[in-house]
Protein backbone atom coordinates (compact mmCIF):
# COMPACT_ATOMS: atom_id res chain seq x y z
CA UNK A 1 0.00 0.00 0.00
CA UNK A 2 1.34 3.06 -1.15
CA UNK A 3 1.92 6.38 0.90
CA UNK A 4 -0.73 8.98 1.13
CA UNK A 5 -1.16 11.91 -0.13
CA UNK A 6 0.03 10.40 -3.64
CA UNK A 7 2.43 11.99 -5.79
CA UNK A 8 1.47 10.72 -9.03
CA UNK A 9 3.33 11.81 -12.66
CA UNK A 10 0.73 11.87 -15.54
CA UNK A 11 3.50 11.36 -18.58
CA UNK A 12 2.83 11.35 -22.52
CA UNK A 13 5.78 13.38 -23.50
CA UNK A 14 4.08 16.60 -23.55
CA UNK A 15 2.81 19.06 -21.44
CA UNK A 16 -0.79 19.81 -23.07
CA UNK A 17 -1.79 16.53 -24.27
CA UNK A 18 -5.35 14.74 -25.24
CA UNK A 19 -8.48 15.12 -23.51
CA UNK A 20 -8.63 12.43 -21.67
CA UNK A 21 -5.59 12.69 -20.41
CA UNK A 22 -6.33 16.62 -19.59
CA UNK A 23 -9.48 15.11 -17.68
CA UNK A 24 -8.19 13.06 -15.71
CA UNK A 25 -4.96 15.34 -14.58
CA UNK A 26 -7.89 18.06 -13.34
CA UNK A 27 -9.57 15.27 -12.00
CA UNK A 28 -6.59 13.96 -9.72
CA UNK A 29 -5.95 17.43 -8.40
CA UNK A 30 -9.94 17.67 -7.51
CA UNK A 31 -9.27 14.81 -5.58
CA UNK A 32 -6.34 16.45 -3.69
CA UNK A 33 -3.50 14.04 -5.72
CA UNK A 34 -0.43 16.11 -6.40
CA UNK A 35 0.41 15.80 -10.32
CA UNK A 36 3.31 16.18 -11.67
CA UNK A 37 3.87 16.79 -15.59
CA UNK A 38 6.80 15.69 -17.61
CA UNK A 39 7.83 16.35 -21.24
CA UNK A 40 8.54 19.04 -23.91
CA UNK A 41 6.13 21.74 -23.26
CA UNK A 42 3.41 22.88 -25.52
CA UNK A 43 1.08 24.72 -22.85
CA UNK A 44 -0.60 24.46 -19.92
CA UNK A 45 -3.84 23.44 -19.61
CA UNK A 46 -4.49 22.77 -15.91
CA UNK A 47 -1.84 24.48 -14.07
CA UNK A 48 -2.83 24.59 -9.95
CA UNK A 49 -1.58 24.32 -7.17
CA UNK A 50 -1.69 20.77 -6.91
CA UNK A 51 -0.29 20.22 -10.78
CA UNK A 52 2.62 21.03 -11.05
CA UNK A 53 4.63 21.21 -14.85
CA UNK A 54 8.21 20.33 -14.99
CA UNK A 55 8.76 20.77 -18.74
CA UNK A 56 11.62 22.00 -21.20
CA UNK A 57 10.83 24.25 -24.36
CA UNK A 58 13.44 26.09 -27.01
CA UNK A 59 17.17 25.24 -26.54
CA UNK A 60 18.38 28.06 -23.80
CA UNK A 61 15.44 26.49 -21.38
CA UNK A 62 16.84 22.38 -22.36
CA UNK A 63 20.17 23.38 -21.60
CA UNK A 64 19.10 25.73 -18.52
CA UNK A 65 17.05 22.41 -17.21
CA UNK A 66 19.87 20.46 -17.90
CA UNK A 67 22.23 22.24 -15.96
CA UNK A 68 19.52 22.98 -12.67
CA UNK A 69 18.89 19.14 -12.57
CA UNK A 70 22.26 18.13 -12.69
CA UNK A 71 23.41 20.55 -10.29
CA UNK A 72 20.62 19.55 -8.06
CA UNK A 73 21.38 15.49 -8.58
CA UNK A 74 24.87 15.91 -8.12
CA UNK A 75 24.53 17.40 -4.64
CA UNK A 76 21.27 15.59 -3.17
CA UNK A 77 21.31 12.21 -5.17
CA UNK A 78 24.50 11.56 -6.55
CA UNK A 79 24.39 7.87 -5.97
CA UNK A 80 21.02 7.27 -7.63
CA UNK A 81 22.45 9.57 -10.68
CA UNK A 82 25.62 7.46 -10.93
CA UNK A 83 22.97 4.87 -11.39
CA UNK A 84 20.62 6.27 -13.82
CA UNK A 85 23.43 7.54 -15.92
CA UNK A 86 24.65 4.17 -16.24
CA UNK A 87 20.95 3.02 -17.63
CA UNK A 88 21.40 5.85 -19.49
CA UNK A 89 24.69 5.18 -21.23
CA UNK A 90 23.62 1.92 -22.16
CA UNK A 91 20.67 3.69 -24.35
CA UNK A 92 20.60 4.42 -27.83
CA UNK A 93 19.72 8.01 -28.83
CA UNK A 94 21.09 11.50 -27.53
CA UNK A 95 22.66 10.50 -24.27
CA UNK A 96 22.29 14.61 -23.53
CA UNK A 97 18.33 14.23 -24.70
CA UNK A 98 17.82 11.56 -22.48
CA UNK A 99 19.26 13.10 -19.16
CA UNK A 100 16.68 16.30 -20.20
CA UNK A 101 13.82 14.10 -20.11
CA UNK A 102 15.03 11.72 -16.97
CA UNK A 103 16.84 13.86 -14.61
CA UNK A 104 13.50 16.19 -13.66
CA UNK A 105 11.33 12.49 -13.03
CA UNK A 106 14.18 11.16 -10.55
CA UNK A 107 14.70 14.92 -9.00
CA UNK A 108 11.13 14.96 -8.37
CA UNK A 109 10.53 11.33 -7.26
CA UNK A 110 7.04 10.73 -7.88
CA UNK A 111 5.28 7.56 -5.60
CA UNK A 112 3.39 6.40 -9.52
CA UNK A 113 4.49 7.12 -12.70
CA UNK A 114 1.84 6.44 -15.37
CA UNK A 115 2.81 6.36 -18.55
CA UNK A 116 -0.23 7.13 -20.88
CA UNK A 117 1.85 5.41 -24.22
CA UNK A 118 2.36 1.48 -24.03
CA UNK A 119 4.92 1.61 -26.74
CA UNK A 120 7.49 4.09 -24.18
CA UNK A 121 7.21 1.70 -22.15
CA UNK A 122 11.07 0.15 -22.45
CA UNK A 123 12.26 4.14 -22.17
CA UNK A 124 10.82 4.42 -18.64
CA UNK A 125 11.11 0.80 -16.90
CA UNK A 126 14.23 2.34 -15.29
CA UNK A 127 11.85 4.24 -12.31
CA UNK A 128 11.12 1.14 -10.82
CA UNK A 129 14.90 1.16 -10.07
CA UNK A 130 14.49 3.90 -7.94
CA UNK A 131 10.98 3.01 -5.92
CA UNK A 132 8.81 4.54 -8.29
CA UNK A 133 5.49 2.41 -8.81
CA UNK A 134 5.31 1.90 -12.89
CA UNK A 135 1.83 2.14 -14.11
CA UNK A 136 0.87 1.87 -18.17
CA UNK A 137 -2.02 2.22 -19.81
CA UNK A 138 -3.10 0.21 -22.53
CA UNK A 139 -5.11 2.20 -25.49
CA UNK A 140 -6.44 1.18 -29.00
CA UNK A 141 -3.43 1.24 -31.34
CA UNK A 142 -0.65 0.48 -28.84
CA UNK A 143 -2.09 -2.66 -28.46
CA UNK A 144 -4.11 -3.76 -31.37
CA UNK A 145 -1.68 -3.38 -33.86
CA UNK A 146 1.36 -1.73 -33.21
CA UNK A 147 2.67 -5.41 -31.75
CA UNK A 148 1.41 -7.01 -34.60
CA UNK A 149 3.18 -4.97 -37.40
CA UNK A 150 6.49 -4.47 -34.85
CA UNK A 151 7.76 -8.07 -33.72
CA UNK A 152 10.33 -5.56 -31.33
CA UNK A 153 7.64 -3.98 -30.04
CA UNK A 154 6.06 -7.07 -29.08
CA UNK A 155 9.16 -8.65 -27.39
CA UNK A 156 9.41 -6.00 -25.62
CA UNK A 157 5.80 -5.94 -24.41
CA UNK A 158 6.25 -9.68 -23.25
CA UNK A 159 9.68 -8.86 -21.55
CA UNK A 160 8.53 -5.58 -19.72
CA UNK A 161 5.01 -5.95 -18.68
CA UNK A 162 5.22 -8.83 -16.80
CA UNK A 163 7.11 -6.06 -14.25
CA UNK A 164 4.95 -3.39 -14.20
CA UNK A 165 3.19 -2.91 -11.27
CA UNK A 166 -0.02 -2.28 -12.59
CA UNK A 167 -2.24 -1.16 -15.81
CA UNK A 168 -5.45 0.75 -17.17
CA UNK A 169 -7.35 -0.80 -19.88
CA UNK A 170 -9.41 1.76 -21.79
CA UNK A 171 -11.91 -0.96 -22.60
CA UNK A 172 -12.84 -4.65 -21.63
CA UNK A 173 -11.09 -5.61 -25.41
CA UNK A 174 -7.74 -4.20 -25.12
CA UNK A 175 -7.00 -5.80 -21.65
CA UNK A 176 -8.15 -9.15 -23.42
CA UNK A 177 -5.21 -8.55 -26.27
CA UNK A 178 -2.79 -6.72 -23.75
CA UNK A 179 -2.58 -10.45 -22.08
CA UNK A 180 -1.29 -11.93 -24.84
CA UNK A 181 1.77 -9.68 -24.70
CA UNK A 182 2.19 -11.04 -21.09
CA UNK A 183 0.66 -8.47 -18.88
CA UNK A 184 -1.31 -10.06 -15.88
CA UNK A 185 -5.31 -9.99 -15.30
CA UNK A 186 -5.13 -9.20 -11.87
CA UNK A 187 -2.63 -6.04 -12.74
CA UNK A 188 -5.00 -4.46 -15.23
CA UNK A 189 -7.78 -2.28 -14.08
CA UNK A 190 -10.25 -1.44 -16.69
CA UNK A 191 -11.66 2.31 -16.94
CA UNK A 192 -13.54 3.80 -18.88
CA UNK A 193 -13.75 7.60 -20.06
CA UNK A 194 -15.54 9.91 -18.15
CA UNK A 195 -16.95 13.27 -18.73
CA UNK A 196 -18.10 16.24 -16.84
CA UNK A 197 -21.93 16.16 -17.37
CA UNK A 198 -22.73 19.38 -16.49
CA UNK A 199 -20.71 20.97 -19.57
CA UNK A 200 -22.38 18.14 -21.59
CA UNK A 201 -26.13 19.67 -22.08
CA UNK A 202 -28.47 16.99 -23.74
CA UNK A 203 -31.28 17.78 -25.85
CA UNK A 204 -34.21 16.06 -27.12
CA UNK A 205 -34.27 16.35 -30.88
CA UNK A 206 -37.05 16.15 -33.09
CA UNK A 207 -35.68 14.49 -36.36
CA UNK A 208 -38.06 14.85 -39.62
CA UNK A 209 -37.65 12.48 -41.86
CA UNK A 210 -38.08 14.49 -44.60
CA UNK A 211 -34.66 16.38 -43.64
CA UNK A 212 -31.93 15.94 -45.10
CA UNK A 213 -29.45 13.60 -42.52
CA UNK A 214 -26.54 15.47 -41.23
CA UNK A 215 -23.66 13.35 -39.97
CA UNK A 216 -20.72 13.66 -38.70
CA UNK A 217 -17.30 12.23 -38.15
CA UNK A 218 -14.57 13.43 -36.16
CA UNK A 219 -10.50 12.44 -36.08
CA UNK A 220 -7.54 12.73 -37.86
CA UNK A 221 -6.77 11.14 -41.30
CA UNK A 222 -5.28 8.01 -40.57
CA UNK A 223 -5.88 4.95 -42.06
CA UNK A 224 -7.82 3.29 -38.68
CA UNK A 225 -9.88 5.46 -38.62
CA UNK A 226 -11.88 3.98 -42.06
CA UNK A 227 -12.87 6.93 -43.74
CA UNK A 228 -12.87 5.68 -47.72
CA UNK A 229 -15.73 3.35 -46.05
CA UNK A 230 -17.38 6.40 -45.08
CA UNK A 231 -17.14 8.18 -48.10
CA UNK A 232 -18.10 4.81 -50.19
CA UNK A 233 -21.19 4.78 -48.13
CA UNK A 234 -22.08 7.87 -49.36
CA UNK A 235 -21.34 7.28 -52.94
CA UNK A 236 -23.96 4.40 -51.74
CA UNK A 237 -26.37 6.97 -50.56
CA UNK A 238 -25.94 9.47 -53.26
CA UNK A 239 -26.77 6.54 -55.55
CA UNK A 240 -30.04 5.88 -54.22
CA UNK A 241 -31.19 9.05 -53.55
CA UNK A 242 -30.35 9.65 -50.22
CA UNK A 243 -30.65 13.60 -48.85
CA UNK A 244 -27.95 14.12 -46.60
CA UNK A 245 -24.92 16.08 -46.01
CA UNK A 246 -21.69 14.27 -44.14
CA UNK A 247 -18.98 16.16 -42.72
CA UNK A 248 -15.32 15.12 -41.09
CA UNK A 249 -14.03 17.25 -39.10
CA UNK A 250 -10.19 16.98 -38.85
CA UNK A 251 -9.00 16.00 -42.59
CA UNK A 252 -9.55 19.38 -44.55
CA UNK A 253 -6.43 19.03 -46.95
CA UNK A 254 -5.93 15.36 -46.79
CA UNK A 255 -5.00 14.66 -50.19
CA UNK A 256 -6.27 10.95 -50.60
CA UNK A 257 -9.61 11.58 -49.20
CA UNK A 258 -9.48 14.74 -51.66
CA UNK A 259 -8.93 12.47 -54.23
CA UNK A 260 -11.31 9.92 -53.21
CA UNK A 261 -14.09 12.81 -52.60
CA UNK A 262 -13.48 14.00 -56.14
CA UNK A 263 -13.36 10.58 -57.77
CA UNK A 264 -16.95 9.66 -56.64
CA UNK A 265 -18.27 13.50 -57.34
CA UNK A 266 -19.47 13.66 -53.73
CA UNK A 267 -17.79 17.51 -53.37
CA UNK A 268 -21.63 18.33 -53.13
CA UNK A 269 -22.62 16.43 -50.12
CA UNK A 270 -19.23 16.00 -47.96
CA UNK A 271 -17.49 18.70 -46.61
CA UNK A 272 -13.93 18.53 -44.90
CA UNK A 273 -12.93 20.58 -42.04
CA UNK A 274 -10.09 21.60 -40.33
CA UNK A 275 -9.27 20.95 -36.77
CA UNK A 276 -10.96 23.80 -34.57
CA UNK A 277 -11.70 24.11 -30.56
CA UNK A 278 -13.34 21.06 -28.10
CA UNK A 279 -16.16 23.64 -27.68
CA UNK A 280 -16.50 24.25 -31.61
CA UNK A 281 -16.06 20.23 -32.04
CA UNK A 282 -19.59 19.82 -29.36
CA UNK A 283 -21.41 22.29 -31.20
CA UNK A 284 -20.91 20.27 -34.39
CA UNK A 285 -21.69 17.28 -32.85
CA UNK A 286 -24.38 18.60 -30.97
CA UNK A 287 -26.43 20.17 -34.55
CA UNK A 288 -25.84 16.91 -36.40
CA UNK A 289 -28.38 13.93 -36.45
CA UNK A 290 -25.78 11.27 -36.92
CA UNK A 291 -22.09 10.79 -35.31
CA UNK A 292 -20.33 8.25 -37.58
CA UNK A 293 -17.73 6.12 -36.71
CA UNK A 294 -16.55 4.12 -39.42
CA UNK A 295 -13.23 2.99 -37.85
CA UNK A 296 -11.19 -0.22 -38.37
CA UNK A 297 -9.51 -0.05 -34.88
CA UNK A 298 -10.26 1.81 -31.60
CA UNK A 299 -10.31 1.45 -27.41
CA UNK A 300 -13.48 3.43 -26.89
CA UNK A 301 -13.51 6.52 -29.20
CA UNK A 302 -14.10 9.53 -26.19
CA UNK A 303 -16.34 11.06 -29.86
CA UNK A 304 -18.38 8.91 -29.49
CA UNK A 305 -19.16 9.31 -25.92
CA UNK A 306 -19.57 13.07 -25.86
CA UNK A 307 -22.18 12.52 -28.54
CA UNK A 308 -23.85 10.05 -26.20
CA UNK A 309 -23.92 12.74 -24.12
CA UNK A 310 -25.28 15.61 -26.24
CA UNK A 311 -28.50 13.17 -27.82
CA UNK A 312 -26.62 12.81 -31.41
CA UNK A 313 -27.40 9.45 -32.19
CA UNK A 314 -24.52 7.13 -32.85
CA UNK A 315 -23.65 4.60 -35.75
CA UNK A 316 -20.34 3.27 -35.05
CA UNK A 317 -18.37 -0.26 -36.34
CA UNK A 318 -18.10 -2.81 -33.40
CA UNK A 319 -14.05 -2.30 -33.52
CA UNK A 320 -12.49 -2.68 -29.95
CA UNK A 321 -14.62 -1.88 -27.13
CA UNK A 322 -16.93 -0.18 -28.92
CA UNK A 323 -19.73 -2.77 -28.24
CA UNK A 324 -19.08 -2.44 -24.34
CA UNK A 325 -20.99 0.83 -25.09
CA UNK A 326 -23.16 0.59 -28.08
CA UNK A 327 -26.60 -2.10 -28.05
CA UNK A 328 -27.15 -2.35 -31.57
CA UNK A 329 -30.31 -0.71 -32.81
CA UNK A 330 -31.04 0.40 -28.86
CA UNK A 331 -28.41 2.88 -27.82
CA UNK A 332 -27.09 3.58 -31.16
CA UNK A 333 -26.37 1.30 -34.21
CA UNK A 334 -23.78 -1.11 -34.34
CA UNK A 335 -22.30 -2.41 -37.93
CA UNK A 336 -19.03 -4.24 -39.22
CA UNK A 337 -16.30 -3.01 -39.51
CA UNK A 338 -15.75 -2.71 -43.25
CA UNK A 339 -19.27 -3.37 -44.13
CA UNK A 340 -20.23 -0.34 -46.01
CA UNK A 341 -23.65 -1.82 -47.14
CA UNK A 342 -24.48 -2.59 -43.48
CA UNK A 343 -23.22 1.33 -42.60
CA UNK A 344 -25.59 2.60 -45.46
CA UNK A 345 -28.72 0.47 -44.15
CA UNK A 346 -27.93 1.73 -40.40
CA UNK A 347 -27.78 5.49 -41.90
CA UNK A 348 -30.81 4.75 -43.95
CA UNK A 349 -32.69 3.32 -40.91
CA UNK A 350 -31.77 6.65 -39.01
CA UNK A 351 -33.06 8.73 -42.09
CA UNK A 352 -36.86 7.08 -42.05
CA UNK A 353 -36.90 7.47 -38.08
CA UNK A 354 -39.33 9.24 -36.26
CA UNK A 355 -38.92 11.45 -34.31
CA UNK A 356 -39.95 9.43 -30.43
CA UNK A 357 -37.96 6.29 -31.88
CA UNK A 358 -34.65 8.96 -31.95
CA UNK A 359 -35.36 10.54 -28.74
CA UNK A 360 -35.96 6.59 -27.45
CA UNK A 361 -32.29 5.89 -28.95
CA UNK A 362 -30.60 8.60 -27.74
CA UNK A 363 -32.29 8.48 -24.33
CA UNK A 364 -31.08 5.28 -23.33
CA UNK A 365 -27.63 6.91 -24.52
CA UNK A 366 -27.24 9.27 -22.36
CA UNK A 367 -28.40 7.07 -19.17
CA UNK A 368 -25.34 4.80 -20.26
CA UNK A 369 -23.20 7.68 -20.02
CA UNK A 370 -24.59 8.85 -16.98
CA UNK A 371 -24.31 5.24 -15.32
CA UNK A 372 -20.69 4.14 -16.50
CA UNK A 373 -19.44 7.14 -18.02
CA UNK A 374 -19.36 10.00 -15.42
CA UNK A 375 -15.59 12.33 -14.45
CA UNK A 376 -16.47 11.42 -10.89
CA UNK A 377 -16.46 7.66 -11.51
CA UNK A 378 -13.42 7.27 -13.85
CA UNK A 379 -11.52 9.84 -11.54
CA UNK A 380 -12.42 7.31 -7.88
CA UNK A 381 -11.32 4.54 -9.89
CA UNK A 382 -7.67 5.74 -10.88
CA UNK A 383 -7.65 7.09 -7.02
CA UNK A 384 -8.25 3.43 -6.28
CA UNK A 385 -5.86 1.95 -8.53
CA UNK A 386 -3.22 3.82 -7.30
CA UNK A 387 -3.94 3.91 -3.94
CA UNK A 388 -4.06 -0.09 -3.87
CA UNK A 389 -0.42 -1.10 -5.91
CA UNK A 390 1.37 -3.36 -3.62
Amino acid sequence: MLKTPLKVAIYSGVSKSTTFIERLIAGLAKADIEVLVFGAHNGKANASAQVTYHTYGNSINKFMRLIKYSLLLSLFHRKEKRYLDQFISSQKGSSLLLRLKYYPVLYHKPDIFHLQWAKSVADWVWVKNFGIQLIVSLRGAHINYSPIANETLSKTYKMLFPICDGFHAVSKAIAKESLKYHSSANKIHVIYSGLDLQTFAFQQKKRKSESPLQIISVGRAHWKKGYRYALDAMTILKETGGDFHYTIIGVKDDESLLYHRHAASLSDCVTFLDTMTFESVKEHIASADVLLLPSIEEGIANVVLEAMALGTLVVTTDCGGMTEVITDKDSGFLVPVRDVGAMVDSLMKVQDMSSDTYQSITNKARLIIEKNHAENQMISSFVKLYSNLE
